[in-house]
């Protein structure tokens, strides 16, 4: 091949067009026109003209015969004839590695013209045209240009083979291929080139050249050619359905756009922002007419390389052809998990987050900035809005360019005052979406169990309302509105598996307390911490335990299980014996467990009589495994027989010297243990369930099974009752969507974690910050933030927020000079709703949309699709709203109108695209 250094930018154009027939000049004029003129073989080369091949030996000939001056002589080379650097006669391919200087010259364009004009070129033989292209520092002719094999999925077996320059791009291949396999214009189509070692890879960007394509010279590449089929998928793509379902789905034939989508699990959410965003008139118009195809932003280090974008085209194009009833998203889920790795794997996520990456991806995706230049940002300085808003939007499309911004973004105005030294920042700021707050209440509905002193009374499950920010004394307070009960008698406890999970003191906070917790409230005869002395009163917490053979071991062992509620009881601290603690706790339980007939008496052993001469330590003051001073493990009874007495009818554990009858069979044994309820204190932390009260001993009581199967009614002692409030359905009061609004634009202090530097006092400051909205966009999203995230709770907020389907007004929010006579530009309509139900850590996404073409609103559950009216659209599950503004409404409709789609499109045949992934 022929090189030459790269000629300067200012070289005069050659005409290379074919010169006009005249005399044959004089053979030395023939020599320097050739060799030596502007147009001569020796000028530089220039990238994109043509170079001609002219075969050695006539060339050398025809040199001779010019240089020896006789036009007569024998010398005389005759028609051009390169068939020496032909393989065959038939095909004309050149044959390989041909050398120049050796087996060719190259002539430029006007120079061979001269020849053809001259000599003539022998009959059938073609002229052998190669291209100048531009490799790096130098430029060469293309001698060997790339040699395609061109052939369509549907039919491999008719190939076509094609030449391409290097420097041709891939478009021109494409286009060449359409050509020949006789593709209409409407039909949409992409292309894909095999690997040496056999796979198919695609060739997305078509704007590249060959070369950059990697399609080598001297390699013959096969390319395939795919057409979309008119459900909007791709051949190469096998769709996730059963053969049966892909045949009911080639004959369905219904509404565009009301398409599901599957579940693939825990993909709610995204199916949900996937509906929403596919009910934006004008941004699925723009995947459906293949505006996207020219935009596509393959080199946006931002980006995603195109494949974000060309993966929703896919989906949009399937969803509205109007071929079928639901669409399994799984190309689309996978590009998402590659390019986002929070949304790999089938985890729960939130519909609003998957749609701002969506959104951002979009954007850079179809970026029709390719190159951003850095922009510096300005305060306003004291200059006016308009000045400095201009200003900020133009810089914003500087850099941000795509339909995404023509369709979502607007316009914020922020304004931070320094609170030192009043130092006012103003600056402009563009926003994709609006997160607006829903104004919380600073109450708290909690459900709790009361658990009276009275054996009679049931446990009795109520409701109330407290401080969101109170204390455990407020909750005691709220109960005893209920009760009659002084909060001074009340012990408020968390019970998990049947134990204490912990027992709070009054100052607590109530934040520590979860909406799932087990909160009971126990009466107690007085107002004191557990095992305090006050008022000659102990609080003892009672665990019960059943005893249970182990099947790993000997038949002889037995093992201790919970069961049951555990109990806070008050005892005299006066009658702290075994003896008297049975009698007060066979009293407490005296609802479900039932006293031993008359039948089981027992006159008792002596054991029983030393027995109920012990007295239990006092509380505080026990000394674990001290022979001198025995705790309450050491002196517990171990027999069935205690000498007792009769425990009182009434609710007070009774005097302490109660009449002696005669001795019966005792029901259950007493243990200390600790607060985890294993008796093995030594081995175990107490401050493992975060129970610890120094060396206050909890009390096990201990059943046999046959005793507990004979005298423990399970069903009565689980039982509870409901207090009147529960069955009060606490409404919240709704809020209007106006009102979330204006909360968004309220000033706010910053919080310590986000302060802002002030240029003046040269130091982080909490300044005061407002945002009001200068500019709103075509389609406004608008983002209920019911998830609130804080250091002591998280909660989702189901208030009910009241929004308008049709003529939402924002003028009053809008800061910027309105113009009087297009009121249709601050007001919007509702298109898609995305709602989320159930609570913080489950839950499930669904969407009402309205369709574009016929007006009809859609549920969308999943791959169920049903039709709704608009009275069914509002409620509290409402999480992200789409509205459309009013004046792009009237737009879309007048569009529609004046250039109504043939049959086929408004069926749904699916509109041109050029790009998608396969398995």
């Amino acid at each position: 091949m022929a090189e030459a250094a790269a000629s300067p930018a200012d070289t005069a154009a050659i005409d290379d067009q074919e010169p006009q027939r005249e005399a044959v000049p004089d053979l030395e004029s023939q020599r320097r026109q050739i060799e030596n003129g502007e147009n001569g073989r020796g000028r530089p080369l220039q990238v994109g003209e043509s170079w001609f091949l002219v075969g050695q030996h006539w060339y050398k000939q025809w040199e001779v015969y010019v240089q020896g001056g006789d036009q007569d002589s024998s010398t005389f080379p005759g028609c051009i004839n390169n068939a020496e650097l032909f393989e065959d006669q038939v095909n004309w391919r050149l044959k390989k590695e041909l050398v120049e200087g050796e087996d060719y010259v190259l002539l430029p364009a006007a120079a061979w013209h001269y020849l053809v004009n001259w000599y003539g070129l022998e009959h059938g033989q073609p002229p052998i045209e190669r291209k100048v292209v531009e490799l790096p520092s130098i430029h060469k002719v293309e001698v060997y240009p790339v040699e395609l094999v061109l052939v369509q999925h549907s039919d491999m077996d008719t190939p076509h083979t094609a030449q391409f320059s290097q420097t041709d791009s891939v478009d021109l291949v494409l286009q060449t291929a359409r050509e020949q396999f006789l593709v209409s214009p409407q039909e949409e189509t992409r292309l894909w080139i095999r690997n040496a070692e056999g796979s198919f890879e695609r060739l997305c960007n078509t704007r590249v050249t060959v070369l950059d394509a990697s399609l080598k010279t001297g390699q013959v590449k096969l390319v395939v050619m795919e057409t979309r089929n008119k459900d909007g998928t791709w051949p190469s793509v096998q769709p996730h359905v059963t053969s049966s379902t892909l045949e009911e789905e080639e004959d369905f034939q219904g509404q565009p756009g009301i398409c599901g989508l599957t579940n693939l699990g825990n993909t709610c959410f995204m199916n949900s922002a996937l509906q929403c965003l596919s009910n934006v008139p004008q941004l699925t118009e723009y995947f459906l007419k293949n505006q996207y195809v020219e935009e596509l932003n393959f080199c946006n280090p931002l980006g995603m390389k195109g494949e974000i974008a060309q993966a929703y085209a896919d989906l949009v194009k399937q969803a509205w052809s109007g071929h079928h009833r639901s669409i399994v998203p799984q190309m689309f889920k996978t590009k998402v998990g590659h390019f986002a790795s929070q949304f790999l794997g089938y985890q729960q996520h939130d519909s609003q987050e998957l749609l701002s990456f969506l959104l951002d991806g979009l954007h850079e995706d179809l970026n029709r900035v390719k190159k951003k230049e850095y922009v510096e940002l300005c305060d306003a300085a004291g200059r006016p809005d308009q000045e400095v808003a201009q200003e900020a939007w133009q810089n914003h499309k500087r850099r941000n360019d795509s339909v995404i911004v023509d369709t979502f973004h607007g316009l914020f105005k922020s304004t931070l005052v320094c609170p030192n030294c009043g130092n006012v920042s103003v600056t402009f700021d563009p926003f994709c979406y609006l997160s607006v707050p829903l104004p919380v209440s600073h109450k708290r509905v909690m459900e709790v169990f009361f658990v009276s002193m009275d054996p009679r009374r049931k446990p009795e499950q109520h409701r109330l309302v407290v401080p969101k920010k109170g204390k455990i004394s407020d909750l005691c307070v709220a109960l005893a509105k209920h009760t009659g009960i002084s909060p001074e008698r009340m012990m408020v406890a968390d019970v998990f598996s049947h134990r204490f999970y912990k027992i709070y003191q009054l100052e607590e906070s109530l934040s520590s307390i979860l909406d799932r917790d087990d909160i009971f409230i126990y009466e107690v005869s007085g107002r004191t911490a557990v095992g305090e002395n006050s008022r000659e009163d102990v609080v003892l917490p009672i665990y019960l335990r059943e005893r249970t053979p182990a099947r790993d071991y000997d038949s002889s062992y037995y093992g201790l299980m919970l069961f049951g509620h555990p109990l806070l009881v008050s005892v005299p601290r006066d009658r702290l014996s075994w003896d008297s603690l049975y009698h007060i706790l066979l009293y407490r339980l005296s609802r479900y467990v039932t006293r031993p007939s008359s039948d089981d008496e027992d006159d008792g052993d002596e054991k029983a009589d030393l027995e109920d001469k012990d007295s239990l330590p006092k509380p505080g003051h026990v000394t674990e495994g001290s022979s001198q001073d025995p705790g309450l493990e050491q002196a517990g009874p171990s027999s069935g027989v205690v000498s007792g007495s009769r425990a009182p009818v009434d609710n007070s554990p009774g005097p302490s010297h109660w009449p002696q009858r005669a001795r019966r069979k005792h029901l259950f044994t007493l243990q200390t243990v600790n607060s985890n309820g294993t008796s093995d204190r030594s081995t175990f932390n107490e401050d493992t369930y975060g129970v610890s009260f120094s060396s206050q001993p909890y009390i096990a009581i201990d059943w046999e099974p046959e005793m507990k199967k004979r005298y423990y009614d399970e069903v009565e002692a689980e039982g509870y009752v409901k207090h009147d409030c529960v069955g009060y359905v606490l409404k919240k009061a709704p809020v209007r969507l106006q009102e979330c609004i204006e909360l968004f634009t309220t000033v706010e202090t910053l919080e310590k974690e986000n302060p802002w530097y002030c240029p003046t006092c040269k130091q982080h400051q909490l300044a005061t910050k407002k945002l009001d909205l200068w500019m709103l966009p075509e389609t406004l999203i608008i983002h209920l933030k019911r998830f609130s995230y804080t250091k002591f709770s998280r909660e989702k907020l189901d208030t009910l927020v009241e929004f308008p389907i049709r003529d939402l007004d924002f003028s009053e929010f809008v800061i910027k000079p309105q113009n009087d006579s297009a009121p249709e530009l601050y007001k919007y309509d509702l298109i898609a709703v995305s709602n989320h139900y159930g609570g913080l850590r489950d839950g499930h996404y669904t969407t009402f949309a309205c369709n574009k073409d016929s007006g009809q609103w859609h549920y969308f559950d999943d791959s169920s699709v049903s039709p709704v009216t608009e009275n069914q659209i509002e409620s509290k599950a409402a999480y992200v709203l789409f509205y459309q503004r009013q004046d792009v409404v009237r737009r879309l409709q007048t569009q529609a109108s004046s250039s109504k789609p043939p049959a086929s499109s408004a069926c749904g045949a699916p509109p041109k695209s050029e790009f998608m992934d396969v398995n």
